[in-house]
């Protein structure tokens, strides 16, 4: 009989343990918050739902009821306006720090902005010393000054606008050629030729403990390319339109604006032409088309530059379209 019992309570006991563990699991099932960037968040996208956004925080500013924090993850130049308690601030929510923010978003009543985040739980994922941290609130601060913080200055507006710009560049270029039946060639980056001829190019040699001094290491003078026209043209004796779109270094002995060590260079041959229009064409189209998606999909970006950066310029954009 009490052996009987024993087991019996055992079975029921087990029973219990295995529903309370299905219940917590429905219930963290259906209060599991979905992660977005902010750009979605911004869009509105799971509106009136738990949502979890991370990020770098752009400003705090802490009342007596409540904290309010703008948090950027570099997919948008605008921010999303966190909310939460007076019980959420932290000593190390600073401007700077990395943060995990999980909480429902709502419509905000603020007009100038969509949506906000009502926040339950702010995490600190990463710490920032805000008095070691060269940038400032709500401060501008000059290219000049920028300069020197090549690992930092891309968490300012005018170099992350700048970044989303040429990456949407980037993509329109390659779109447009691959749409327009151009075949892309990866020329190298390391060759003998001297493509333009004018002798200005950055030698390759190896460096390291098991080279000697003087070794040669490609058997022939090795170059960063200066371009990748004669590799093209091969190509195009097999291809009738290719295009390579990669980095390109000339030694040129100027400290001009105009003058670069390194960009990145469009350069494209087509087979069978029939007249000079059917290149200038080519040029304006991509130019054209790619100048409609950045400025469709980079209006924000484009916007700051034209008030900030380049003030007046939007004029000759337009005219381009």
């Amino acid at each position: 009989m009490l052996q009987t019992a024993t087991k019996t309570l055992l079975v029921s006991s087990s029973s219990l343990v295995y529903r309370s563990i299905c219940q917590s699991l429905r219930h963290y099932c259906n209060q599991s918050s979905t992660k977005l960037r902010v750009s979605e968040a911004l869009a509105g996208a799971e509106l009136g739902k738990n949502v979890r956004v991370q990020g770098w925080v752009r400003s705090v500013r802490p009342q007596k009821k409540n904290i309010f924090l703008h948090v950027n993850d570099g997919s948008s130049l605008q921010s999303l306006q966190v909310v939460g308690g007076a019980e959420l601030n932290d000593p190390l929510l600073t401007f700077g720090s990395a943060v995990e923010v999980t909480g429902t978003l709502r419509k905000s009543s603020h007009p100038q902005q969509p949506v906000e985040l009502g926040a339950d739980q702010i995490h600190v994922v990463g710490e920032c010393n805000s008095v070691d941290f060269p940038f400032k609130i709500r401060t501008r601060h000059s290219l000049e000054y920028l300069r020197p913080l090549p690992h930092l200055r891309c968490r300012t507006n005018v170099f992350s606008s700048l970044l989303r710009v040429r990456s949407e560049a980037t993509t329109a270029v390659h779109s447009y050629f691959k749409s327009n039946g151009f075949l892309q060639i990866h020329t190298p980056t390391i060759t003998s030729n001297d493509c333009e001829g004018a002798g200005e190019l950055f030698q390759v040699e190896p460096s390291g403990p098991d080279f000697e001094e003087e070794v040669n290491f490609f058997s022939v003078p090795a170059f960063l390319t200066v371009s990748g026209q004669l590799h093209l043209e091969v190509m195009s004796g097999s291809f009738s339109r290719v295009y390579t779109f990669g980095p390109t270094f000339r030694a040129e002995n100027s400290q001009s604006r105009r003058h670069l060590a390194e960009f990145f260079m469009v350069e494209a041959e087509i087979s069978f032409t029939q007249s000079l229009e059917d290149l200038t064409k080519v040029m304006e189209d991509m130019f054209r088309s790619t100048t409609e998606h950045v400025l469709a999909h980079c209006a924000d970006d484009v916007g700051l530059f034209h008030k900030h950066v380049t003030p007046g310029h939007r004029d000759r954009v337009d005219a381009m379209l």
